[in-house]
């Protein structure tokens, strides 16, 4: 019980924080919605569990775990079978099941509670949309089986699942404080937040694809591939290595954008703690994504740098989407 409290002080003091007041400036906020609040929190904490245990199931081998069969194990409600790998899949699928009913009820609960806030509704049917979707391609690629394509995609789907449950959240933790949120920025730069979060997407896309084509390890070190700085694509891991560089690019790029939004931040917009927090803390991010990555390369566990890689970017496409769902409460300048 004191976990749970502390949990939910903590938590509405970061978006307060974020936003320039402190939670004693109303008297109401802290007895508003105060149930919601600790489930949004329990479901949020649930979600990213689900997705670091399909990253977990995906980066072990494990999601044949449980064979061909869905919902089932091996065709048994509870496996016998006591292999890692079925451990690992049957967990994730119990595991996701059960969020899946705690997301629908705070889709309903937050429908009814925050259906005042423009953000609500839209928010509630993604987070069950996502979730189901999720849970569907994971079962399809169970039962019939699903190219690297579709399967690098699941985990892009995952992050919009979680992203859509952290935001319906701290709507909770927002409501009734209108003064919590107001920003105005120009067009420009809502255009061009709005743009580094599509690219970040499509960045969390080819991650998730080196990975599903096993191009993790085709190239050795770093910054240089196999000691050059354009490898060599005469061998048979041609695709492989395109795979691999692509990401790279790609994440170097995105580390560009966000550092660029960080300046425009601090030299437009530094009086909105929101925003200056939220680029500070995507820039922050993606350079720990960034080191996890590259240690992949160099470390003896896979597993660890793995997972972190995963659990940032995640968190950081989720404070990206917050900064994109502030900045469209108000016309732009």
């Amino acid at each position: 019980m004191k976990l749970t409290f502390f949990s939910r002080f903590h938590y509405d003091n970061i978006v307060y924080s974020m936003n320039g007041i402190h939670p004693s400036d109303d008297g109401e906020v802290n007895t508003l919605n105060r149930g919601l609040k600790t489930f949004g929190i329990v479901t949020s904490i649930g979600m990213l569990i689900v997705l670091l245990q399909g990253a977990l199931v995906t980066k072990t081998g494990s999601a044949e775990g449980c064979g061909a069969t869905w919902p089932l194990c091996y065709g048994q409600l509870i496996p016998e079978s006591s292999a890692k790998e079925t451990i690992i899949e049957y967990s994730h699928r119990a595991w996701s099941g059960l969020m899946g009913l705690f997301v629908f009820i705070l889709a309903v609960w937050s429908w009814k509670k925050l259906s005042h806030l423009r953000e609500t509704k839209f928010l509630a049917l993604m987070a069950v949309l996502f979730i189901l979707f999720q849970g569907f391609m994971g079962a399809g690629a169970v039962i019939w089986g699903n190219n690297d394509i579709v399967l690098a995609l699941h985990f892009g789907i995952s992050t919009i699942s979680f992203a859509s449950v952290a935001l319906l959240t701290v709507l909770a933790f927002e409501d009734n404080n209108s003064s919590v949120t107001g920003v105005r920025v120009s067009k420009a730069y809502r255009n061009y937040l709005f743009g580094v979060l599509v690219y970040a997407y499509l960045v969390i896309y080819t991650g998730a694809y080196v990975k599903h084509t096993d191009a993790t390890y085709v190239c050795n070190g770093f910054p240089l591939c196999n000691g050059s700085i354009i490898p060599d694509m005469g061998s048979g891991l041609a695709y492989q290595l395109s795979i691999h560089m692509i990401h790279r690019a790609a994440a170097l790029i995105l580390a560009a954008l966000f550092l660029v939004l960080l300046i425009w931040t601090i030299r437009r917009y530094s009086t909105y703690p929101v925003l200056l927090f939220g680029s500070t803390a995507v820039f922050l991010l993606v350079l720990v994504q960034a080191a996890a990555g590259i240690s992949i390369l160099f470390v003896d566990s896979y597993l660890p740098p793995a997972l972190v890689h995963s659990l940032t970017i995640t968190i950081l496409f989720t404070i990206l989407s917050y900064m994109g769902m502030v900045i469209t409460r108000r016309n732009t300048l």
